[in-house]
């Protein structure tokens, strides 16, 4: 990644546009073992999931991806109302030491994972006024997109598809919308399938990427996690290198073609 080139989130800087999930591993180890090809400082951890304290007993993923060396992120996964989802933060908030970075998601279904807007929207003002400080998951609607940064959330984080789809980037006009009219970081949350998903994201403008099944589900997580890596970067180089403009029906040679022998 371009050194001159860090992403930004709540005034924190980080050096990698790869953020990731730490669900659907095999254990813990793998887990880390992705984390660690992936070079991800920021990872999500889904709190009603995944043990970091809750559970005394039980092992807790903060053995494996302490927080003195990741940015840990809780996330509401599993919740389909704002007041659950507020639950969870402030108890997320109580296990981490007043840890206040967060990502909300508020579910429509359990069978899409579709974001229930109109809860997302009530959470995250609650939230926010709660001292928070707020990525939120949401639909690729730039009016929701831009009412959320209204709110005051750090980060909007459109679907790109439905989560653990697979499908990759299904509407990128909306996506660049967003991108255009938000001021804070928009990263793509969900539906990113394979690489060329992830570089497709970055080439788009998009700050960041978010992914969680991409790499556990794939055949050689740690494999794709390095892929991941560097799809991320290379789409944004390409992003700010600025393509070359398409042109249809018209051809233009590669080497210049004056001064050619016998011509």
């Amino acid at each position: 990644m371009h050194i001159m080139d860090p992403l930004v989130i709540a005034g924190q800087t980080y050096s990698s546009r790869l953020l990731v999930g730490t669900g659907k591993y095999k254990d813990f180890a793998e887990t880390r073992a992705a984390i660690d090809a992936s070079c991800a400082e920021i990872v999500t951890v889904a709190i009603r999931r995944t043990n970091i304290g809750q559970d005394p007993g039980q092992p807790s993923l903060l053995d494996h991806l302490p927080p003195d060396r990741f940015t840990l992120l809780p996330n509401t996964a599993g919740c389909y109302s704002a007041e659950d989802a507020i639950r969870t933060l402030r108890l997320a908030r109580e296990l981490l030491d007043g840890h206040d970075l967060v990502k909300l998601e508020v579910l429509g279904d359990p069978h899409s994972l579709y974001p229930n807007v109109v809860e997302t929207l009530k959470a995250a003002e609650v939230l926010v006024k709660d001292g928070f400080k707020v990525m939120v998951y949401t639909s690729d609607d730039p009016i929701i997109a831009r009412q959320l940064e209204d709110i005051g959330c750090v980060a909007v984080m459109p679907l790109a598809s439905l989560i653990g789809s697979g499908m990759g980037i299904l509407n990128p006009w909306n996506l660049a919308i967003i991108i255009d009219r938000v001021k804070v970081p928009v990263i793509v949350d969900a539906g990113v399938g394979t690489a060329s998903d992830a570089a497709i994201a970055m080439e788009l403008g998009c700050d960041a990427v978010l992914m969680n099944t991409a790499i556990a589900a794939a055949k050689d997580p740690v494999l794709m996690a390095s892929a991941m890596k560097k799809a991320v970067e290379a789409g944004r180089e390409a992003y700010l290198a600025g393509r070359m403009p398409k042109k249809v029906y018209q051809a233009s040679p590669s080497s210049p073609t004056s001064g050619l022998i016998g011509s």
